[in-house]
C-alpha cells in the first residue's frame, strides 16, 4: 500500500488522539509536561482513571490484561512496567520486580528501561524532521550526504530505502564480546561497520531482513546534516520536545550509578541469573544472541536503543499526533504503510503497522538479554500501550497479543523488534 492509499486515514487518525495533548499523561509520582499545543496538567494533579463505553473492561484494573500480567509476574516471567493510556489518562499502570536488586530499588513508572530496537523509530523521526525543514530529501542517495561508501551503495541506495528496510544491504557479523569504554569508541566502531556493508540485493525490493547498516547510515546522515552527534540530536529534538524527561542515551557509568535506570537480569546457561551490567564477562547462552551482553556497550549504537520510561513513551505517542515532534503530514509519512508484510501488516518508516479489528496499530518491539520493550499506538481510538521488562523469559509477543485483545477485542501477535 502506498501513501496515497492511506489518505482517508488521516482525518480519522487525528480524531482518535486529538484529546491527548490537552489531557496530558497521568504518571504517578511525576509532573506532567505539556506539548507544543500549550496544554498541560499541573504538576501533581492526577486525573481519575476513565470509565465508560470507550474503556473495555479487559483494560481496567482487575480486568483480563491486569490479571494476565500479574500471573506472569507471580510465575517469574515478567519484571518491569506495563501501562495502558486512553486519550491522555492512565487506565492501568502496574510495576513488578526489581530495577536494581543490589540496591533494593523496585521497578516503578519513573524507571527508565533499555529499549533495544524499540528505540529505532527515533532515527526515522530525526530524518523526517530534517526533510520537513528542507535539509534533505527522501530521494537523496547515501552519497549525497556521506563519503567513504562503495560506489554502488553511494549511488543506488536512497534514504527512503534505508528507512523502509529495502536497501538491499547486508552487514558483517557484530563482535558481541567487545567491551566499549567511550562514546567515541562506539561511534568509530559502528561507523566503520556501516562502511563494511555490502549491497547484496536490489534497492527498493522488499526483504524481510533489516540490516544494521540501514540504521547506522541513517544516523550518520542525521549527524552530517545537523552537525551534531545522533545522540545529542535526538535528546534535543525528540526527547526534550516531547517532554520525555526520563529518557536518554545513558552510558554504562550512568547505568551503574543512576537509581532511575533498570538493570537487565540475564539468565545464564546454568540457570543462574546475573545483573548483566555488573557482569560484563558473562553472556547470553541463547543461540540467536550467543554470548551477547547489553552492558558491554558504553552507549547504544547511533540510531539504535536508548532508554525511556513508560510515561515518556506515551508522551512520544502524543507528540506524533499533535504536531509537537513532526508536522502532521510528516507524521503520516512516518506511519504510512509502505511495504506489505502480510495480509494486514506493513512496514512503515522504522515502525511496523497493522490493521487490527478495523483500526490501525503502530508498534515497535525490541529485545536483548535481560531486556524486553514494546510500545503500541492505536490512533483511531486514542489508546497507547507500553511494555517494558528487565528479565529474560518475558513472553513479549504473547503480552502484546493480550494487550491488543484487551483494547480492540481482537487478538494480535507482536513483532517489529530484535
Amino acid at each position: 500500500m502506498d501513501l496515497d492509499s492511506v489518505r482517508g486515514i488521516n482525518r480519522r487518525r487525528l480524531l482518535g488522539l486529538g484529546g491527548l495533548a490537552a489531557a496530558g499523561v497521568v504518571a504517578a509520582g511525576e509532573p506532567l509536561v505539556g506539548s507544543r499545543s500549550g496544554h498541560a496538567v499541573a504538576a501533581g494533579q492526577h486525573l481519575p482513571a476513565p470509565t465508560g463505553p470507550d474503556i473495555p473492561p479487559d483494560t481496567r484494573p482487575g480486568g483480563a490484561y491486569d490479571r494476565y500480567v500479574a500471573k506472569l509476574a507471580a510465575e517469574g516471567k515478567f519484571s518491569g512496567v506495563v501501562l495502558l493510556s486512553h486519550k491522555g489518562r492512565t487506565v492501568l499502570s502496574r510495576s513488578y520486580g526489581m530495577a536494581d536488586k543490589e540496591k533494593g530499588i523496585r521497578n516503578h513508572e519513573g524507571i527508565a528501561f533499555s529499549l533495544s530496537s524499540a528505540g529505532k523509530p527515533f532515527y526515522a523521526v530525526a530524518i523526517l524532521q530534517l526533510a520537513q525543514q528542507g535539509k534533505l530529501k527522501l530521494s537523496d542517495t547515501v552519497g549525497t550526504h556521506l563519503k567513504g561508501f562503495a560506489k554502488n551503495i553511494a549511488e543506488q541506495v536512497t534514504i527512503h530505502h534505508l528507512l523502509s528496510g529495502t536497501s538491499g544491504l547486508d552487514s558483517p557479523d557484530e563482535n558481541v564480546q567487545r567491551v566499549f569504554q567511550s562514546r567515541k569508541e562506539v561511534h568509530k566502531y559502528y561507523k566503520q561497520r556501516a562502511r563494511q556493508a555490502k549491497l547484496v540485493g536490489v534497492p527498493g525490493v522488499p526483504d524481510t531482513a533489516h540490516a544494521e547498516a540501514e540504521v547506522t547510515i541513517s544516523a550518520l546522515i542525521v549527524e552530517a546534516v545537523a552537525g551534531t552527534t545522533y545522540w545529542d540530536y535526538v535528546q534535543e529534538n525528540i526527547f526534550k520536545r516531547c517532554g520525555m524527561t526520563g529518557s536518554a542515551f545513558y552510558t554504562r557509568p550512568q547505568w551503574l550509578t543512576d537509581e532511575h535506570i533498570a538493570h537487565p537480569y540475564m539468565t545464564l546457561a546454568d540457570g543462574s541469573v546475573v545483573d548483566a551490567v555488573r557482569n560484563l564477562d558473562k553472556g547470553s547462552p541463547y543461540p540467536y544472541e550467543l554470548g551477547k551482553n547489553p552492558g558491554r556497550s558504553f552507549i547504544d549504537a547511533p540510531g539504535d536503543g536508548g532508554f525511556a520510561t513508560a510515561p515518556d513513551l506515551v508522551r512520544f505517542a502524543h507528540a506524533l499526533d499533535d504536531g509537537t515532534v513532526l508536522d502532521r503530514p510528516w507524521a503520516d509519512v512516518l506511519t504510512g504503510a509502505k511495504i506489505p508484510h502480510g495480509p494486514a501488516s506493513f512496514g512503515a518508516y522504522g515502525i511496523p503497522v497493522s490493521i487490527v479489528n478495523g483500526q490501525w496499530k503502530y508498534q515497535r518491539a525490541g529485545g536483548n538479554p535481560g531486556v524486553s520493550a514494546n510500545w503500541d499506538i492505536y490512533p483511531y481510538t486514542g489508546w497507547v500501550g507500553v511494555i517494558l521488562g528487565n528479565c529474560d523469559g518475558v513472553p513479549l509477543q504473547e503480552m502484546i497479543g493480550q494487550e491488543t485483545q484487551a483494547i480492540t477485542g481482537a487478538s494480535a501477535g507482536g513483532g517489529g523488534g530484535g
